[in-house]
């Protein structure tokens, strides 16, 4: 008897825990369950010939809103060629309308809902055993002819009993690890579904420094948490935050998810010592609105919260991300825009700008009526409009989104924008007039290389606005020498041919790498650029004043 977990990732560098979890709870069958990570970007037909090739009786697939029309479509056809295989869904795409996803399905067997672990060994013991019965099983949904039986949802489980899944650590190469401390979130937000899971649990402190241990062992490059709120046990933070301090290995950096608000004078001086790329950390605000904030159940202290993310940035030495979600009961195009703002001026090495996904079983999806949202009607179930958002003001912000990501969240525009954001009445509206452009010039659908972004905010400052190009043109350029020296000289930068004898020698004298470049600019400054020093946040080039 075989069974196959199957997972299908977002990306081929993404793997699923939720499968290797399952598989590492029920080792005593291990001869017996296949482990098996697609892509949601490979053929189909190179999936459908991997699972009917291993030979599975049982196949159980895990669901999330990047693939489950994905799943249906593979399901559909795997049962044409495996129809006396058993197919089981589980995860959070099926957990909460298991009964109605049977009934659009009826090529499944059953769901496994909520947590998987106690529950897929169940299954692997009737399967394999012949023990008990399906209506024997809790925390799961199933198929017995016509009719569809849900046994309800299973007991919540002890983290710990979870034994580690990366011993073999070979199979994760290239590819992020994904690491779990805790489960569940003391928090209410209406729009995210770790709030239905209000028993938080921990892992046991002594196992998880053995298992960080491994990873800094094995200096592995990046671990994310994946605990919905890291901070949220002061005491559990800290233990985690020292250990990965004190143990070091100068290459393994950690991400987690937290609430700033909720950070500790003790907790800040402990990151003040860390190295710069230990930690990373990502912080949701989601909105400024009061207004907003109390209609999703949220409790944010929005001061406390600017004063902590103002103070690790101070240190310079940890990557912050910080979200806001656009789409939000009571925040309309107006309110959104000073909530933009107000991210803006806490300086975040990356500002997410998402928009509301209303997903199954969140409270926001029981409230979607009463706020007048409207969203799509397959996955990601993004937001349309609201009763405070038209669909073309949605638009407008899918517009600022894309100028974000293109020329703030790249980091490859950082000095450009610190010169020419302060021209407009705010942060908000130069990343909306500069995304009205692209609009008005055709350029929004178009791939462009990263030269071209930069020739097109030069267009943009020349057709557009009052600020001096030649002042903007020299900040672009010392950008562009910050991530890599050019092969080909962009068409706004100066002739340096003047200079050349000058730098030869300097190069020659002072042994200069031949990786290295000097840039004479306008105002007679001449910079080093050094590549192989580079900043271990910002990844740019190590620069240096030099006398020619």
């Amino acid at each position: 008897m075989k069974i196959l977990l199957a997972a299908c990732n977002a990306k081929y560098i993404h793997s699923n825990l939720a499968v290797y979890d399952l598989k590492a709870y029920s080792s005593d069958y291990d001869e017996h369950v296949i482990l098996r990570e697609y892509t949601i970007n490979q053929p189909k037909d190179e999936i459908l010939k991997d699972i009917y090739s291993s030979g599975a009786d049982v196949v159980c697939f895990s669901c999330y809103i990047w693939n489950i029309s994905f799943v249906r479509e593979l399901i559909r056809d795997l049962v044409k060629i495996l129809p006396k295989t058993a197919f089981w869904a589980g995860g959070p795409e099926v957990s909460y309308d298991a009964e109605k996803f049977l009934t659009e399905m009826p090529e499944m067997t059953g769901v496994m809902v909520g947590e998987g672990e106690k529950t897929f060994h169940d299954l692997l013991e009737f399967y394999i055993d012949g023990k008990d019965s399906l209506e024997e099983i809790s925390g799961i949904a199933y198929r017995t002819g016509d009719k569809i039986i849900h046994n309800g949802w299973r007991e919540l489980m002890d983290l710990s009993a979870i034994p580690f899944v990366y011993e073999h650590l070979e199979k994760f190469e290239n590819r992020i690890i994904y690491y779990e401390s805790s489960r569940g979130c003391p928090f209410s937000c209406s729009y995210c579904l770790s709030s239905i899971d209000k028993k938080l649990r921990f892992r046991d402190l002594e196992l998880v420094k053995k298992e960080l241990q491994f990873f800094l062992d094995h200096r592995v490059p990046q671990v994310k948490f994946v605990d919905r709120t890291f901070n949220c046990k002061h005491e559990h933070a800290m233990t985690i935050w020292k250990y990965i301090l004190e143990h070091d290995n100068g290459v393994t950096n950690f991400h987690f998810e937290i609430s700033a608000d909720l950070l500790r004078e003790e907790e800040m001086e402990l990151m003040s010592q860390m190295r710069p790329g230990l930690i990373q950390l990502e912080i949701g605000v989601q909105s400024t609105n009061p207004e907003t904030i109390r209609a999703i159940h949220r409790h944010m202290d929005l001061k406390k919260l600017e004063h902590c993310v103002n103070r690790v940035h101070s240190f310079r030495n940890i990557h912050q991300h910080l979200d806001l979600i656009a789409g939000l009961p009571y925040e309309d195009y107006d309110t959104f825009h000073q909530s933009f703002n107000d991210v803006y001026r806490m300086k975040p090495d990356q500002l997410q700008l998402g928009f509301l996904k209303v997903l199954k079983g969140s409270l926001m999806q029981k409230e979607a009526e009463v706020y007048g949202i409207v969203y799509k009607e397959k996955e990601p179930y993004e937001v349309l409009s609201t009763n405070w958002l038209t669909y073309g003001e949605v638009l407008k912000l899918k517009m600022v989104e894309s100028m974000v990501e293109v020329y703030y969240n790249s980091g490859q525009f950082w000095h450009t924008l610190e010169y020419l954001v302060p021209f407009e009445k705010d942060a908000f509206t130069f990343y909306e007039k500069l995304g009205s452009f692209y609009e008005k010039k055709g350029y929004s659908e178009i791939s462009h290389s990263r030269m071209r972004r930069y020739e097109i905010l030069l267009e943009y400052l020349q057709e557009e606005t009052d600020v001096p190009t030649e002042v903007a043109a020299q900040k672009m350029l010392y950008d562009l020498y910050l991530r890599e020296k050019l092969k080909k000289r962009p068409v706004f930068a100066p002739d340096q041919k003047q200079y050349e004898t000058a730098v030869w020698n300097y190069r020659k004298n002072n042994q200069v790498s031949k990786t290295a470049h000097i840039e004479v600019f306008e105002n007679g400054t001449v910079i080093l650029f050094d590549y192989e020093k580079r900043d271990p946040l910002s990844n740019n080039a190590y620069t240096e004043v030099v006398q020619l």
